[in-house]
């Protein structure tokens, strides 16, 4: 009997796409087929890139340490203010995901009085809840993060429900018959064959936190990485808008391979991942 054929597992194999994809751009800037004003070339976005990551003032040893200046640069800045946006959000929204949606789970009459005005509010996109947060909150950081916390609540809140739901009968019937009290069945059952929905919505609502974060930065805050992008446009400076979102898929990138990893760690047993 022949063994099944196993995918490849080069990384390299990830690179080609996105490396003739970078190749048909450079060829495209360098032949003129694009404005370079509209679309510069990767080689003017990159070098834009490294001086968005370049500190803004000469380096002092009397006044600073090395370390210090190198992370004094704009970029730096910028990342750092968008990811505590990000963090912040996130934990507020998939942490509030989190318990209601256990709790819609294995509550049916919970589940049946709340489930109407969810789905009434989930279609709702988090931008459009933008006018009510400024007046809310005001402008800075708290309407930004009430934006991420919205977009990341409810992907976190659907995925548990979901995985909470539709755990297999036969597990709950076998914990049963072997004594198990809801205590038990809840911590040893319930919450294990629900916890790949849970890692899912979390990618998820991780995903949209990037987008909402990016624009409220746009709308209601002097910092981060949108707020970098949007005063380029006003300047039209396109190879620092390009490098700012370049920035913000590395950063997404970064983050869902960290979680995609943390996810595969931790769920080794579930058969739904590779060994």
């Amino acid at each position: 009997m022949s063994r099944p054929l196993k995918p490849r597992s080069g990384w390299w194999h990830s690179l080609i796409v996105p490396l003739l994809a970078l190749a048909l751009w450079q060829a495209s800037a360098a032949l003129g087929w694009v404005n370079p004003q509209v679309l510069p070339s990767p080689v003017s976005v990159f070098g834009k890139w490294l001086a968005y990551w370049q500190p803004q003032e000469a380096f002092d040893p009397a006044q600073q340490s090395y370390l210090a200046w190198l992370l004094s640069g704009e970029l730096i800045h910028d990342v750092a203010a968008s990811l505590w946006r990000v963090a912040l959000g996130f934990g507020l929204g998939g942490g509030l995901g989190l318990l209601l949606g256990l709790f819609m789970g294995v509550n049916d009459g919970l589940y049946r009085a709340l489930n109407p005005l969810i789905q009434f509010l989930r279609p709702i996109p988090p931008i459009a809840w933008t006018p009510l947060s400024i007046l809310w909150f005001g402008l800075g950081n708290p309407p930004a993060v009430f934006l991420i916390t919205i977009g990341a609540f409810f992907p976190v809140l659907m995925n548990t429900i979901s995985g909470v739901r539709h755990v297999d009968g036969i597990y709950l019937r076998a914990a049963r018959n072997l004594g198990a009290g809801k205590t038990t069945l809840f911590t040893r059952v319930i919450l294990p064959a629900a916890t790949p929905f849970i890692f899912t919505g979390a990618r998820v609502g991780m995903g949209t936190a990037f987008i909402v974060v990016i624009v409220a930065e746009m709308i209601a805050v002097n910092s981060g990485v949108g707020y970098r992008i949007m005063e380029a446009r006003e300047y039209f400076w396109t190879d620092k808008v390009i490098a700012g979102m370049v920035t913000i898929g590395l950063l997404g990138l970064l983050i869902d391979v960290l979680m995609q990893s943390l996810n595969q760690r931790l769920l080794k047993w579930h058969r739904g991942i590779d060994q």
